[in-house]
């Protein structure tokens, strides 16, 4: 049989044909090589049965395992694609497998009734639970309240009782001090005159804004002769607001009190008033010295014993501050006075052993100066500035010479300055 030129000239344009190279299958194979089988060997009907069954109860129980896990997701957490894990499952058991999707849907939705029916359950049983526990708090807390109120009760007996008896008792404590003699003031401090704050006149001002001028300032203005003090002009000028005091103003003012009050003695307390340089004559750098002082105070130059006095003054000069110590023999104290607040215990002591001492040479006698009290007074007007202490401790005099209870303050050092210096061109102390 003849061929065709035609058809053989077309099949000619296509490559021969080649055997294709072996691969190993990657597929689940139905025969084993190894073992001696047959290639063509034809697979028994059985295996494809068994193998389908064993991918459907692989499948079955990964759909059971993530079903349940529902239980432990929240709704709107996230969503499962079962679609991707039936294919996944299809495609590994090269088995197809029809579910019906309403067997899925019950199977789905029969754990939440059932979770829904177990959450109303435990609520049910929470709340009998805490409805019990209610009763019994309740039954317990009504029966500790009686109680308590059954205690207060008889606790209010006892304490009216004790209320009556107190009541009772300072009833009569009250009438029992009132009984009791009140104690008399022999020298009780008078209440604050007009006189120690009189205002100057306009004349009175003149005069001393006069004295305070430059032009007075080497003329002697006036000189007290008992004492032989002069006061010029410029030792006049330490009265002008923001000056210190200095010695011949205060020695002259202390010699005006006590003339003072030896015009008056029913107006004003018997005083004694030293100088201002009693103290550092008594007590030196080399120490307490009796001996220094003991001519000053004898009874030809004074009249009289300074254990017979009401207060002995004693100005305190501290380099640059005025305080004052008071011997107190009418209460029988040691006082210290300090505009700034001060406290020296050496300056009260040191009077206290020259008030023995000075007893016991001008009078004869011993005064037990160990039960006397040392008072720092912190109850006192006190300077707000750094220059007022001079006069401070003249007014601390003036006042205690008078009876009269320091009832002065800053604001008044201006009016005190021009009334001292008018009493010292006067040689006249009011």
């Amino acid at each position: 049989m003849s061929q065709d030129p035609s058809s053989s000239s077309s099949t000619s344009r296509y490559p021969d044909a080649k055997a294709p190279l072996r691969r190993e299958i990657h597929a689940p194979s139905r025969g084993d090589l190894r073992y001696g089988s047959s290639p063509k060997a034809k697979p028994k009907p059985n295996n494809c049965c068994e193998k389908g069954d064993f991918f459907t109860r692989e499948y079955d129980n990964a759909k059971r395992t993530a079903l349940n896990a529902f239980r432990f997701l929240n709704k709107d957490k996230e969503l499962i694609d079962l679609e991707e894990e039936e294919e996944e499952a299809v495609s590994q058991g090269s088995v197809a497998e029809v579910i019906d999707c309403d067997d899925e849907e019950r199977n789905i939705q029969t754990p939440s009734d059932s979770k829904t029916v177990r959450v109303d359950d435990t609520s049910t049983m929470l709340d009998s639970l805490s409805l019990g526990r209610q009763e019994t708090t309740d039954a317990s807390s009504l029966q500790a309240y009686r109680k308590l109120l059954q205690s207060a009760e008889r606790r209010n007996s006892k304490l009216e009782a004790l209320g009556f008896e107190i009541l009772f008792n300072e009833k009569k404590l009250l009438q029992l001090r009132n009984s009791r003699p009140k104690p008399v003031d022999k020298n009780p401090l008078k209440k604050v005159p007009h006189q120690p704050f009189i205002p100057l006149t306009k004349e009175e001002e003149a005069e001393v804004y006069r004295a305070f001028s430059g032009r007075n300032k080497r003329k002697v203005l006036v000189t007290h002769e008992s004492s032989n003090i002069d006061i010029t002009g410029e030792v006049l000028q330490c009265l002008t607001p923001s000056a210190w005091l200095n010695d011949e103003v205060i020695n002259l003012y202390l010699e005006l009190l006590k003339e003072r009050e030896t015009r008056e003695p029913k107006k004003y307390l018997k005083c004694h008033f030293f100088n201002t340089f009693f103290y550092k004559k008594l007590v030196s750098d080399s120490g307490y010295n009796f001996k220094a002082v003991r001519r000053w105070t004898t009874q030809k130059k004074l009249g009289y014993a300074l254990i017979d006095c009401d207060m002995v003054f004693v100005p305190i000069h501290r380099g640059v501050h005025w305080t004052l110590a008071v011997i107190n023999n009418r209460d029988r104290k040691f006082l210290y006075l300090d505009s700034l607040n001060g406290v020296d215990s050496k300056i009260l002591n040191a009077l206290a052993k020259y008030l023995g001492d000075e007893a016991k040479e001008k009078n004869g006698k011993d005064i037990d100066v160990s039960s006397w009290e040392m008072e720092f007074v912190e109850d006192l007007p006190q300077q707000q500035n750094g220059y007022d202490c001079g006069m401070f401790m003249l007014k601390y005099i003036d006042f205690f010479s008078r009876g009269l209870e320091l009832c002065f303050s800053q604001e008044h050092m201006p009016y005190f300055r021009l009334r001292t210096a008018r009493e010292i061109l006067k040689l006249r102390a009011d």
